[in-house]
């Protein structure tokens, strides 16, 4: 098959003036932005609560923070770490270690408004769609299959965007998203990654965001060893959600939980294991279980409902480039 050309570069957008900066018509805009990002935070935590999912409180410094390698998507410029009490910690880049553990040994359904710090290479702050310092809405829940997880996204994104278009209709409109954001039909569409690459090449992900008009899954990326993938076929049981011309607002997948393999994998990717002591531990002694979950980027989720041109737009204060407030 012959691979897809994109119909544009993608282009390089400026980074979001700090608030001080702003006209008045600027800040009245960026204020609308939060009252969107207050409703959504109040919807979807009241969603998962009334599933059932306990809400956790976010980790910070962590030995045992997501390593962000071998994932072909990370571009992580340096680590923030720290010493406390004689031992190397770092910034939270992801809280998917102690989404694991946590829904294994006490609370089965999880959910954490994690924070993430990522120090990315300067450039991908011009893409847009990065920043270094995010918050995702982590869930996990224990023995729970792929299609729960879709599932459960598609209708709780579908009932967020149902009551936003009945009470925010003034917002909407200001940001002239009233017409325009349309309510998904589910079940939304999947694409496995390796045909997207027969068709788009290495810039799949670009080419998915630009051509889609609903919100899609694609499956079968590889990643980092914590996701669970068959060492028969090859394939990789996990998902990431992407939103059309925005790209992706979800990562998530099923874990791994058994030692072997959890050990195989950090050995063939060549991750320090002392950082994953106790994972390992815990593997070995049978106390991990199967669990799945994922992560949604509230700053992009929110950039994609308010239709703005800069993910950081969507934050007080604009954590992208050198915005550091």
């Amino acid at each position: 098959m012959e691979t897809k050309t994109l119909s544009k570069a993608a282009p390089i957008i400026e980074l979001p003036k700090p608030l001080e900066q702003l006209s008045e018509g600027e800040v009245e805009r960026k204020a609308c932005i939060g009252r969107l990002m207050t409703y959504t935070l109040n919807n979807l935590t009241s969603q998962f609560v009334e599933k059932d999912f306990q809400w956790l409180l976010p980790v910070a410094l962590s030995q045992s923070t997501d390593p962000l390698w071998p994932d072909p998507g990370a571009s992580i410029e340096k680590r923030i770490e720290v010493d406390i009490y004689g031992k190397t910690v770092r910034t939270t880049a992801s809280m998917i270690i102690h989404k694991l553990i946590a829904s294994s040994l006490a609370y089965p359904k999880l959910f954490i408004l994690s924070p993430n710090i990522r120090i990315e290479k300067a450039e991908r702050a011009k893409t847009g769609k990065h920043i270094y310092e995010f918050t995702q809405l982590d869930f996990e829940a224990r023995n729970a299959s792929t299609k729960g997880v879709m599932t459960l996204v598609e209708e709780v994104i579908c009932n967020l965007l149902t009551s936003m278009k009945q009470d925010m209709k003034e917002e909407l409109s200001l940001l002239c998203r009233c017409d325009t954001l349309e309510l998904p039909k589910r079940p939304f569409k999947v694409y496995d990654r390796q045909e997207l690459e027969v068709d788009y090449g290495a810039d799949w992900e670009e080419g998915i965001a630009q051509e889609t008009s609903d919100p899609v899954w694609v499956t079968n990326i590889p990643r980092e060893f914590y996701d669970f993938e068959d060492f028969t076929t090859g394939k990789w049981d996990n998902y990431d959600l992407f939103m059309p011309q925005y790209g992706e607002v979800l990562s998530g997948a099923k874990r791994e939980w058994e030692y072997e393999k959890i050990l195989k994998k950090i050995e063939r990717d060549n991750v320090d294991k002392y950082n994953y002591a106790l994972v390992l531990k815990l593997a070995k002694e049978e106390k991990l279980k199967p669990t799945a979950g994922g992560g949604i980027g509230m700053e992009r989720l929110v950039g994609w409902i308010s239709g703005v041109e800069h993910v950081a737009e969507t934050q007080p204060f604009p954590r992208a480039g050198n915005s550091a407030r």
